[in-house]
């Protein structure tokens, strides 16, 4: 059995405190360890962070952030279903349609430093190196897009991602989305990757604080809740799982000052923000039709 600290060096938190929780890690088998990323590996939506330099270059209204930064409390206190999550991949393509990939890749090679570095959770970072050197593959399986998803995971040493794909032609986004990783669909990609490299499902680790990631934790044999809302803490502690709570992010550079730097050569979708606009809008929506009376 190998035991897991769960705090960097590794047995520490940079504020000489230690962690109550001990996880322990089976021998090196075929299995790998998925984590979802948002509040589970990072302290905040990774996609809502770009909200201020995104509105600063135009390619969102200011009331899109305050309609984001409220949705995404919403989602967190009450989740969506899956009707809900469809509507909002519909509105997230029209919403990014025509937005030039340029200038979404600058907009997030100039902000990842302050907007993402300093809000990795260091047990989350020691968690992920106590799996690869365990010889387990890592894999980052979130909603927000790719290209934010992508860059975050090398900065972590994890080049395996799961994220949302967007179309793009000549330089823009087309309005299309090819993968929505979101709910059910993030369990069918770890499936898919499972059987294409053979990756034991029953001896494999998932993470998530979403109860909307029921299926990706159902999916593998070890699963964990982290820092879960309401609905997965019920699951968790009606089926027995393991609940960890953190709370320690450190900046990123702290983490890799003395490992070679990871060159950010991606784009970033406003993947998180857009979810929440999209909530948003579909509930005043729906609560608004509640109220009118019938002719």
């Amino acid at each position: 059995m190998l035991r897991l600290p769960a705090a960097p060096d590794f047995h520490r938190l940079p504020d000489g405190h230690r962690t109550h929780h001990t996880l322990h890690l089976r021998a090196v088998g075929l299995g790998a360890a998925f984590f979802d990323l948002d509040r589970t590996v990072l302290a905040k939506s990774s996609a809502l962070a770009f909200g201020r330099p995104f509105y600063r270059d135009g390619l969102i209204k200011r009331r899109d952030v305050i309609k984001g930064a409220y949705a995404q409390l919403a989602f967190r206190l009450g989740g969506a279903d899956a009707a809900a999550m469809a509507r909002t991949r519909d509105y997230l393509a029209q919403l990014c349609r025509g937005w030039q990939v340029e200038q979404v890749r600058q907009i997030v090679t100039e902000a990842l430093d302050e907007l993402i570095h300093p809000y990795i959770y260091a047990e989350a970072g020691a968690l992920i190196e106590e799996h690869q050197a365990a010889g387990r593959d890592v894999v980052l399986v979130s909603a927000s897009g790719e290209e934010i998803v992508r860059p975050i995971g090398e900065m972590l040493g994890v080049t395996d991602v799961i994220a949302t794909r967007m179309a793009v032609a000549d330089g823009c986004y087309t309005g299309e989305i090819e993968f929505y990783a979101a709910g059910e669909h993030k369990a069918t990609a770890v499936r898919e990757m499972a059987e294409t490299r053979g990756y034991d499902l029953a001896e494999s680790y998932a993470y998530s604080d979403s109860i909307a990631d029921l299926p990706l934790l159902e999916a593998v044999g070890h699963p964990t809740a982290v820092n879960p809302d309401r609905g997965l803490r019920r699951i968790a502690t009606e089926r027995g799982w393991p609940i960890l709570e953190l709370r320690h992010p450190v900046p990123l550079r702290r983490r890799l000052r003395d490992k070679r730097a990871v060159p950010v050569a991606a784009a970033a979708v406003g993947m998180g923000l857009v979810v929440g606009i999209a909530w948003y809008g579909h509930r005043r929506r729906g609560r608004r039709a509640a109220r009118t009376p019938a002719a």
